[in-house]
């Protein structure tokens, strides 16, 4: 019973406590997730290399798509930790300010990595709930575009390039099926800086040629 109302008048100090605690938990979480998601992409290269020595291609690209869904979806959360860090960094912050100024403050970092946090389905209900705690504390404004879904959660990795399939099948199969991938390209400004280089030792040498000519001339 007025539970809502007691919320609203607790101490800041306790507030920013229980959010940190709250998003650590959330990270322990994401952090049994990916191992998961590794357990399963462990499963599914053995399954790979057996097909592989079976010369079943066909099969191998399905499970090869598998473990590029299952690596892009490690990244994404990756992505969500260093968010979730992102907003513990500032709860350190306020913490540091509240007891300089006595009041937490408006922060756009927190705004912004709630935002993103909030289209996260692993974290979306807590991080919802607690947007709008830190809305009634001040820290953030109302934070728009809740329903927003990433577009690439839509992504069909049906249609996962075919180099990304043959370097997780080259990886997996130990180079018997699929194809190594390309040398990373030299940047351009590189590539000019060596022409450049030797468009000065040409030079050099034309200029040593003419002073040889020039004394053999005058001798």
């Amino acid at each position: 019973m007025g539970l809502f109302g007691k919320s609203h008048q607790r101490n800041p100090k306790d507030m920013v406590n229980e959010w940190n605690h709250k998003l650590r938990k959330e990270g322990y979480q994401l952090d049994r997730q990916i191992n998961s998601i590794k357990r399963e992409e462990e499963k599914v290269k053995r399954s790979l290399k057996e097909a592989a020595k079976k010369g079943d291609k066909d099969t191998c690209t399905i499970l090869a798509k598998e473990i590029l869904r299952a690596r892009k979806a490690i990244n994404k959360i990756y992505t969500s930790k260093a968010h979730l860090n992102s907003v513990m960094l500032q709860m350190k912050n306020q913490l540091a300010t509240l007891r300089v100024a006595g009041s937490l403050q408006k922060s756009t970092e927190v705004m912004q990595a709630m935002q993103l946090l909030i289209r996260v389905p692993e974290v979306a209900r807590t991080m919802q709930e607690m947007s709008k705690e830190m809305m009634k504390a001040g820290i953030i404004e109302e934070m728009l575009d809740e329903t927003f879904e990433d577009i690439e959660d839509g992504e069909d990795m049906e249609e996962a390039a075919q180099t990304e399939i043959d370097k997780v099948l080259y990886e997996i199969t130990e180079g018997k099926i699929g194809e190594a991938p390309l040398p990373p390209s030299e940047p351009a400004d590189k590539v000019q800086e060596k022409r450049n280089e030797v468009e000065e030792e040409d030079e050099t040498e034309l200029e040593e040629m003419q002073s040889r000519l020039a004394a053999l001339k005058s001798s």
